[in-house]
């Protein structure tokens, strides 16, 4: 049985996405929302990717981390949000190998980028409110394009090294239980023997969770005992350019930790409305969040954006006449 399985397993050439369910009447309202939210996700990142290169005030190491940042969230979110537009007015809920294949590119590459984003991040603020008077000597030009190179070209290669570890794999079966496609899922569906994948598979988590862990826990280990130690300004410099950060941080992990956890185990008994949430919290609320926070909290960014806006659009604050 398992032999003719696996003879048939060559002519399965697209993967069915079980994760969807029947919407009836609101599926157009599904539509627009989901539409809406990539539009907003595509305009915030879009402008502040803009703003930053435009403006020579800007053009500083955070920044220049920040604008890669956001180019990361489009690149996500595109990962994403077509293929789930798509699928929303699809009856049959169908997406072809090779498409499929590009997601899980997508989806996982733009993950280990954000992780070691937000590492090179907050080793930059390290050096900034640690070292502050060798920063400049310390963060030079030629630093941000190695550092920011660092953070895109390991994360592609190795994702893009995954591919032919699951493309050749012999499937018994086509029927993910997501409404996108991911590795994990894939590799479950294999009759032939998936050990190289899965060895290559923890070696690649490890490396990209706890490498950038480990830097963004000894960087706050040392901002922190530069706090307590500090002066009141030192820890008012830090408390406004490390808390969107560290909002970032924890909005990501907390997406990406469900994530795992339910890739690696049963979650049946949790409403599928509610899967189907978590399951896209790392691919949809970074990307929404991040221009927000950053926007907001970073006066620099926050002015350069106000200064954009026609004159009559701008808000100023009444003054009281006493």
């Amino acid at each position: 049985m398992k032999t003719r399985l696996m003879k048939n397993s060559t002519q399965l050439s697209d993967f069915i996405l079980a994760g969807y369910f029947e919407t009836g009447p609101f599926r157009y309202l599904y539509l627009i929302i989901v539409m809406s939210l990539y539009a907003f996700i595509v305009v915030s990142n879009v402008l502040l990717i803009v703003v930053i290169c435009v403006n020579r005030s800007l053009h500083e190491p955070m920044y220049m981390f920040l604008c890669s940042l956001f180019v990361n969230e489009l690149y996500g979110s595109t990962g994403l949000f077509p293929s789930l537009l798509i699928q929303i007015l699809s009856d049959v809920h169908t997406v072809s190998a090779p498409l499929c294949f590009l997601q899980v590119f997508c989806v996982y590459s733009y993950g280990s980028i954000e992780f070691l984003n937000l590492a090179v991040m907050s080793y930059d603020r390290y050096l900034a409110i640690c070292c502050p008077l060798q920063y400049n000597e310390l963060m030079t030009f030629n630093k941000v394009a190695k550092l920011i190179a660092a953070i895109w070209l390991p994360p592609i290669l190795v994702n893009f090294l995954t591919l032919p570890l699951i493309v050749p794999l012999k499937r018994c079966g086509n029927i993910i239980n997501k409404v996108y496609c991911d590795n994990h899922s894939i590799v479950k569906l294999a009759c032939s023997d998936t050990t190289v994948n899965n060895i290559y598979g923890l070696i690649v988590s490890a490396f990209s969770v706890f490498g950038p862990l480990i830097v963004i826990l000894y960087t706050y280990m040392r901002i922190l005992k530069v706090c307590f130690s500090g002066s009141k300004q030192t820890r008012q410099k830090a408390v406004s350019t490390c808390t969107p950060h560290l909002a970032s941080l924890l909005n990501f992990s907390f997406g990406a930790c469900f994530e795992i956890l339910q890739s690696r185990f049963n979650m049946n008994n949790l409403p599928n409305m509610l899967k189907i949430f978590l399951s896209l919290y790392f691919l949809t609320c970074p990307p929404l969040f991040n221009p927000l926070m950053y926007g907001l909290n970073l006066s620099k960014i926050r002015l350069t954006c106000k200064n954009l806006m026609p004159p009559q659009n701008r808000w100023e604050p009444e003054v009281a006449h006493i």
